[in-house]
C-alpha cells in the first residue's frame, strides 16, 4: 500500500504572504527605535487597497504608509495591471494602543506571556535543514521561482505563486518525490510550452537534485489550464493566514496561534521558536529521529503550564531522559526565551517568506546545545 504526504508553500507575491511582510516590516520599523515595542499588527490586501489595523504600543515614530508601499514595490506590486500598484493604491491606517489589561500582566516585575495558548516545535533529520522533506522542498520550489523571476530570468512570471510536494513514504528509509505541482501567475499573453519547459527543468528538477532526489516525479502545472489573474486583485489577503506554511507543513501539529505581525512577548510567535530550538538540536544530538515539543501558557504568567515532548518511537534513549534534558537544557520562561534567542532585534521580515524555520540566520535555529545534550546518550 502506498504512503503519500503532502504539504504546500506560497511566494512572497501571494496575497496572505503579502499581509504577512507588511505586518512584520512594521514589527521591525518599531523594534529598530524602540526594542521594547508591543506589536500586534495585521493587515488586509485587496485590488487597490492596503488596510493596517492592530494594536501597537512604542516610542517609536514610524511612518506606516511608506513601510506598506515599500514592501508592495519589493515584492514588485507596483503596476495598475497586476490589481495593485505601490504608487497609487489606497492604503488605510487603523491602529490603536495595546488594552492596559494586557500590558498589566506581560509588563509586570516578571514578563509574563502576551496571551494563553499552545505551541509546538518540531524537528526531524530528513533533511540538512532538519525540516520534513515535503514543506522544506516546497519552500524552495517558490523561492527559487521568485528570485529567478525578479532576476528576469523566468520570463512570462508574476509575483504570486503556490507549490505543492507529495512524498512517497512506501518505503520509509527510501522517501522519494510522488508529485510536484506548482501553480504560477503568469502574463495573458504567453508561451504555455516554453512556460511549462522553463518550470520543469529550471526549478523543479534543480531543487530535487539539490536534495538527492529523483526527477521522474508526475508534474502538474497550473492545472485549470491559466493563472493570469492572481495576488490580490484574485483573492484578499490577510495576515496569519498561512500558519502551515510558516511552520511544518502539517508534518508536526500546531497550535492555532499565527506569528507575523506580533512582538516576542506574544509567545504564539516566541515559544514556538524555541520549540523548535530545543527539538532540533536534540534531534541534531542524536537523541531521537523526530522530536515534538508541546508548551502551553496562561496570560500574565512567565513559566508555562505544561510542557510535553514526544518521539514517536524513533528516541534513542529512554522517554524520561529526553524529558530530563528538555529540562535541564531550555527554559521556557518568556523574558529567557527572549533573551536567549535575542528577539527584540528587528529580525522578522526576514522570517515572513518562504517559512519560519529551516534557515541558518535566524538564532532558533542555532545548534549550539549539541554537545551537550549528548552527554545523555
Amino acid at each position: 500500500m502506498k504512503r503519500y504526504f503532502t504539504s504546500e508553500s506560497v511566494s512572497e507575491g501571494h496575497p496572505d504572504k503579502l499581509c504577512d511582510q507588511i505586518s512584520d516590516a512594521i514589527l521591525d520599523a518599531c523594534l529598530e527605535q524602540d526594542p521594547n515595542s508591543r506589536v500586534a499588527c495585521e493587515t488586509m490586501a485587496t485590488k487597490d487597497l492596503v488596510i493596517v489595523s492592530g494594536e501597537i504600543t512604542t516610542i517609536a515614530k514610524v511612518d506606516y504608509e511608506q513601510q506598506v508601499r515599500r514592501i508592495l514595490a519589493k515584492v514588485r506590486y507596483n503596476n495598475a495591471a497586476t490589481g495593485i500598484d505601490a504608487n497609487t493604491c489606497e492604503v488605510l491606517v487603523k491602529l490603536k494602543e495595546q488594552s492596559p489589561d494586557i500590558a498589566m500582566g506581560v509588563d509586570g516585575a516578571e514578563l509574563g506571556a502576551g496571551d494563553q495558548g499552545i505551541m509546538f516545535g518540531y524537528a526531524n533529520n530528513e533533511t540538512n535543514t532538519y525540516m520534513p522533506y515535503s514543506i522544506q522542498i516546497a519552500h524552495d520550489l517558490v523561492h527559487l521561482a521568485s528570485k529567478l523571476r525578479k532576476a528576469g530570468a523566468f520570463k512570462y512570471a508574476q509575483p504570486d505563486m503556490k507549490s505543492q510536494v507529495t512524498m512517497d513514504y512506501t518505503n520509509m528509509k527510501n522517501p522519494t518525490i510522488a508529485t510536484i505541482l506548482m501553480s504560477i501567475q503568469h502574463d495573458e499573453d504567453y508561451n504555455k510550452t516554453e512556460f511549462e519547459t522553463f518550470i520543469k527543468k529550471n526549478i523543479m528538477d534543480v531543487v530535487a537534485k539539490r536534495h538527492g532526489l529523483n526527477t521522474d516525479f508526475k508534474v502538474l502545472i497550473n492545472p485549470t489550464g491559466k493563472f493570469v489573474i492572481g495576488g490580490p486583485l484574485g483573492d484578499v489577503g490577510l495576515t496569519g493566514r498561512k500558519i502551515i506554511v510558516d511552520t511544518y507543513g502539517g508534518y508536526a501539529r500546531h497550535g492555532g496561534g499565527a506569528f507575523s505581525g506580533k512582538d516576542a512577548t506574544k509567545v504564539d510567535r516566541s515559544a514556538a521558536y524555541m520549540c523548535r530550538y530545543a527539538a532540533k538540536n536534540m534531534v541534531a544530538a542524536g537523541l531521537a529521529d523526530q522530536i515534538e515539543i508541546q508548551v502551553s501558557y496562561a496570560i500574565g504568567m512567565a513559566e508555562p503550564v505544561s510542557i510535553f515532548i514526544e518521539a514517536f518511537g524513533t528516541n534513542k534513549v529512554p522517554m524520561d531522559v529526553l524529558q530530563k534534558a528538555l529540562k535541564e537544557n531550555f527554559d521556557f520562561k518568556v523574558a529567557s526565551i527572549l533573551e536567549k534567542l535575542d528577539l527584540r532585534k528587528p529580525i522578522f521580515f526576514r522570517t515572513a517568506k518562504y517559512g519560519h524555520f529551516g534557515k541558518s540566520e535566524f538564532s532558533w535555529e542555532k545548534l549550539d546545545k549539541v554537545r551537550e545534550l549528548e552527554k545523555y546518550l
